[in-house]
């Protein structure tokens, strides 16, 4: 077998084929670290200030901090709305062991109502698991200690003080103040539509009705902003920089809480409402609704259960009744259209007629009959507005027609806003004939105006209206828009007041008319067959009113109304409306009554009950301009 020979290695040739290699590889080393250099220096140097802005905000966040809301007094210093603090359960769900176990642990700890739960698992959906989310919103001291007892029981979950919403006076001051409620969709749009949403970034309440509502602006404040460094997972590291939020405004009100509970208590169980304003300056004093409810019961989210109680109430007390509800003037409006009889010529201090208790028109078979069956008798204007004469207002509204009187009593107010400051007010009805062309698609009879000049047909009015109106006449024709505001705390505990609000002067020919209209009013307190003679009987204080009885249910030509036979809620309202002093006016007060009866008899009381406190059971300074802390 022949052996295979080895060939000779060429060690010059394969020294030559490394080097050229090695010479290649370095060449593409040097390529590739000239561009590694390349872009470190364009990331480094020439793009520095971008990757640094870029940096930043992944390592630097801005969070959006809440103002405290402004504050609510009453013009004497009391303090009507404040913020609270109050604790809230909270879980961090990614530091607890089992969510569910955690959850159902803490149920037999404390009660957690379905609800709560329900909004627990909602927010879960939607937000970071290292997050913490509410569980409960207010704790009770009992809740509190109780968690505390037991926290290392529950890794993930911690107690979280806060500052809320709280309302001392509770339902006696609702319709007025309203309250503040979460946030909801419909809220958010409304804030995106006015450019307003950035200044609610943190915020998770907001005004919903009354004051909290109608000066949420001023009380919200604008937010602030805090730069916090966080880490990769967005956990907050440290606090770098604070922009501290401006606080809302502390707001002082015209309202005398002393005067509000006296209301309250006036109106006691009965359906209705009381307005009380200072005559010269329009500055509403109380305004109180009944019935009323608890607006804390919706500052931490009322339960199903309670608010459908408050919806399908039979007494509706989520109606602001004040300016509101929708009542026929009835009686209370025959000294403005006395006044407007006057001024037109239509009637004079000596033009009387004879009351025989029914008024009919010329070959007319209705009869519209007087409170009083048999009349009474010999009727000028003071006797009519004293003791109330229905048959000389019938007559009184047929001579000036429909026209003049929508005229003359839209100029008092009527069938308008008053422009007090709530959202939630009615503008009633004034009738006129393009209304009931518009409403029915009818002509305006006749026998539709005769029943206007007692205040009833069409004509419907809100306690309010008759308030502004009332002061309108008194005021001799100054009109002073009803505010609720007085104006702002300063720091030095001193008040801003705003400027009054008024509306243009009415004009009136003789200033004697009206002379005429005020002391018929107050021989209607202190005349011998005044309506309200014996209601304010030796009262320490001279004053004069106007009673009213709203009729709410017709009966036949023949019949005669029965209040036992005719259902509660369909039974006459009464009404009253009086100022005093008579010769130096300083407040106006308004009474309605739903289903009571009588005006002399019921909403007269009530009134004198709230003069007596005003004049008698304490000194009010209506000049007071601190608000103490």
């Amino acid at each position: 077998m022949q052996r295979k020979r080895q060939t000779i290695r060429d060690h010059s040739a394969e020294a030559n084929l490394f080097a050229r290699r090695a010479t290649v590889a370095f060449f593409i080393v040097v390529c590739m670290l000239g561009i590694v250099l390349n872009n470190l220096y364009s990331l480094q140097v020439e793009q520095y200030d971008d990757y640094q802005t870029r940096s930043n905000g992944n390592r630097i966040k801005v969070l959006p901090v809440a103002p405290n809301r402004g504050l609510i007094f009453d013009r004497n210093g009391v303090l009507l709305a404040e913020n609270r603090p109050v604790f809230s359960l909270e879980i961090t769900p990614e530091e607890t062991n089992d969510l569910d176990d955690t959850l159902s642990r803490l149920s037999t700890l404390m009660a957690i109502t379905d609800d709560e739960r329900e909004n627990f698992e909602s927010k879960l959906k939607g937000q970071r698991r290292f997050k913490p989310i509410a569980i409960r919103t207010k704790l009770s001291e009992e809740d509190v200690a109780l968690f505390s007892a037991s926290k290392h029981l529950f890794p993930g979950v911690q107690i979280e003080a806060r500052l809320a919403r709280y309302y001392p006076y509770k339902e006696t001051l609702t319709h007025l103040l309203g309250y503040v409620a979460r946030i909801n969709k419909k809220d958010l749009q409304k804030l995106v539509e006015a450019g307003q949403e950035a200044n609610y970034a943190a915020t998770h309440d907001m005004g919903k009705l009354g004051i909290e509502k109608y000066h949420e602006e001023l009380l919200h404040g604008s937010v602030g902003y805090q730069q916090v460094e966080v880490n990769n997972q967005g956990r907050i590291i440290r606090v770098l920089n604070v922009d501290p939020p401006v606080p809302g405004k502390d707001i002082v009100l015209n309202i005398d809480i002393e005067l509000q509970l006296a209301a309250q208590q006036a109106l006691a169980d009965q359906r209705g409402a009381v307005v009380v304003t200072d005559i010269k300056t329009g500055g509403v004093l109380a305004l109180y609704s009944n019935p009323s409810y608890d607006p804390n019961l919706f500052v931490h989210g009322i339960s199903r259960k309670n608010y459908a109680a408050l919806l399908n109430s039979p007494d509706r007390p989520l109606i602001n009744r004040a300016t509101q509800g929708q009542y026929p003037p009835a009686s209370t409006v025959k000294p403005h259209l006395a006044l407007v009889g006057l001024e037109e010529g239509i009637i004079t201090e000596d033009y009387t007629i004879m009351d025989g208790g029914r008024y009919q028109l010329p070959n007319v078979s209705h009869v519209w009959r007087d409170w009083k069956k048999w009349g009474h008798g010999k009727v000028n204007v003071s006797k009519a507005i004293e003791v109330s004469c229905d048959t000389y207002y019938y007559d009184l509204a047929y001579k000036l027609g429909i026209d003049k009187i929508s005229e003359a009593m839209y100029e008092f107010g009527f069938g308008d806003f008053t422009g007090i400051d709530l959202y939630e007010e009615s503008d009633a009805n004034m009738p006129s004939r393009g209304w009931k062309r518009a409403r029915f698609n009818q002509p305006w009879y006749i026998g539709d105006t005769i029943p206007v000049g007692i205040g009833q047909s069409f004509w419907t009015t809100t306690p309010i209206q008759l308030a502004h109106s009332l002061n309108t006449l008194v005021n001799r024709g100054e009109r002073y828009i009803p505010q609720i505001i007085r104006g702002f705390k300063k720091a030095d505990n001193s008040v801003d007041v705003l400027p009054l609000k008024t509306l243009r002067p009415l004009q009136f020919k003789q200033q004697e008319n009206i002379d005429i209209v005020l002391n018929a009013m107050h021989d209607v307190v202190h005349g011998s067959e005044g309506t309200a003679r014996s209601v304010f009987k030796d009262a320490p204080y001279q004053s004069a009113g106007k009673t009213g009885t709203a009729q709410l249910f017709s009966v036949g030509q023949d019949e005669k109304y029965d209040a036992d036979k005719v259902d509660e809620r369909l039974r006459d309202n009464a009404m009253y409306v009086g100022y005093a002093p008579f010769e130096a006016p300083e407040i106006s007060v308004t009474v309605v009554l739903e289903n009571a009866g009588g005006g002399s008899s019921n909403a007269a009381p009530v009134a004198r009950e709230i003069m007596d406190f005003y004049f008698r059971d304490r000194v009010f300074d209506t000049d007071i301009a601190q608000v103490q802390p």
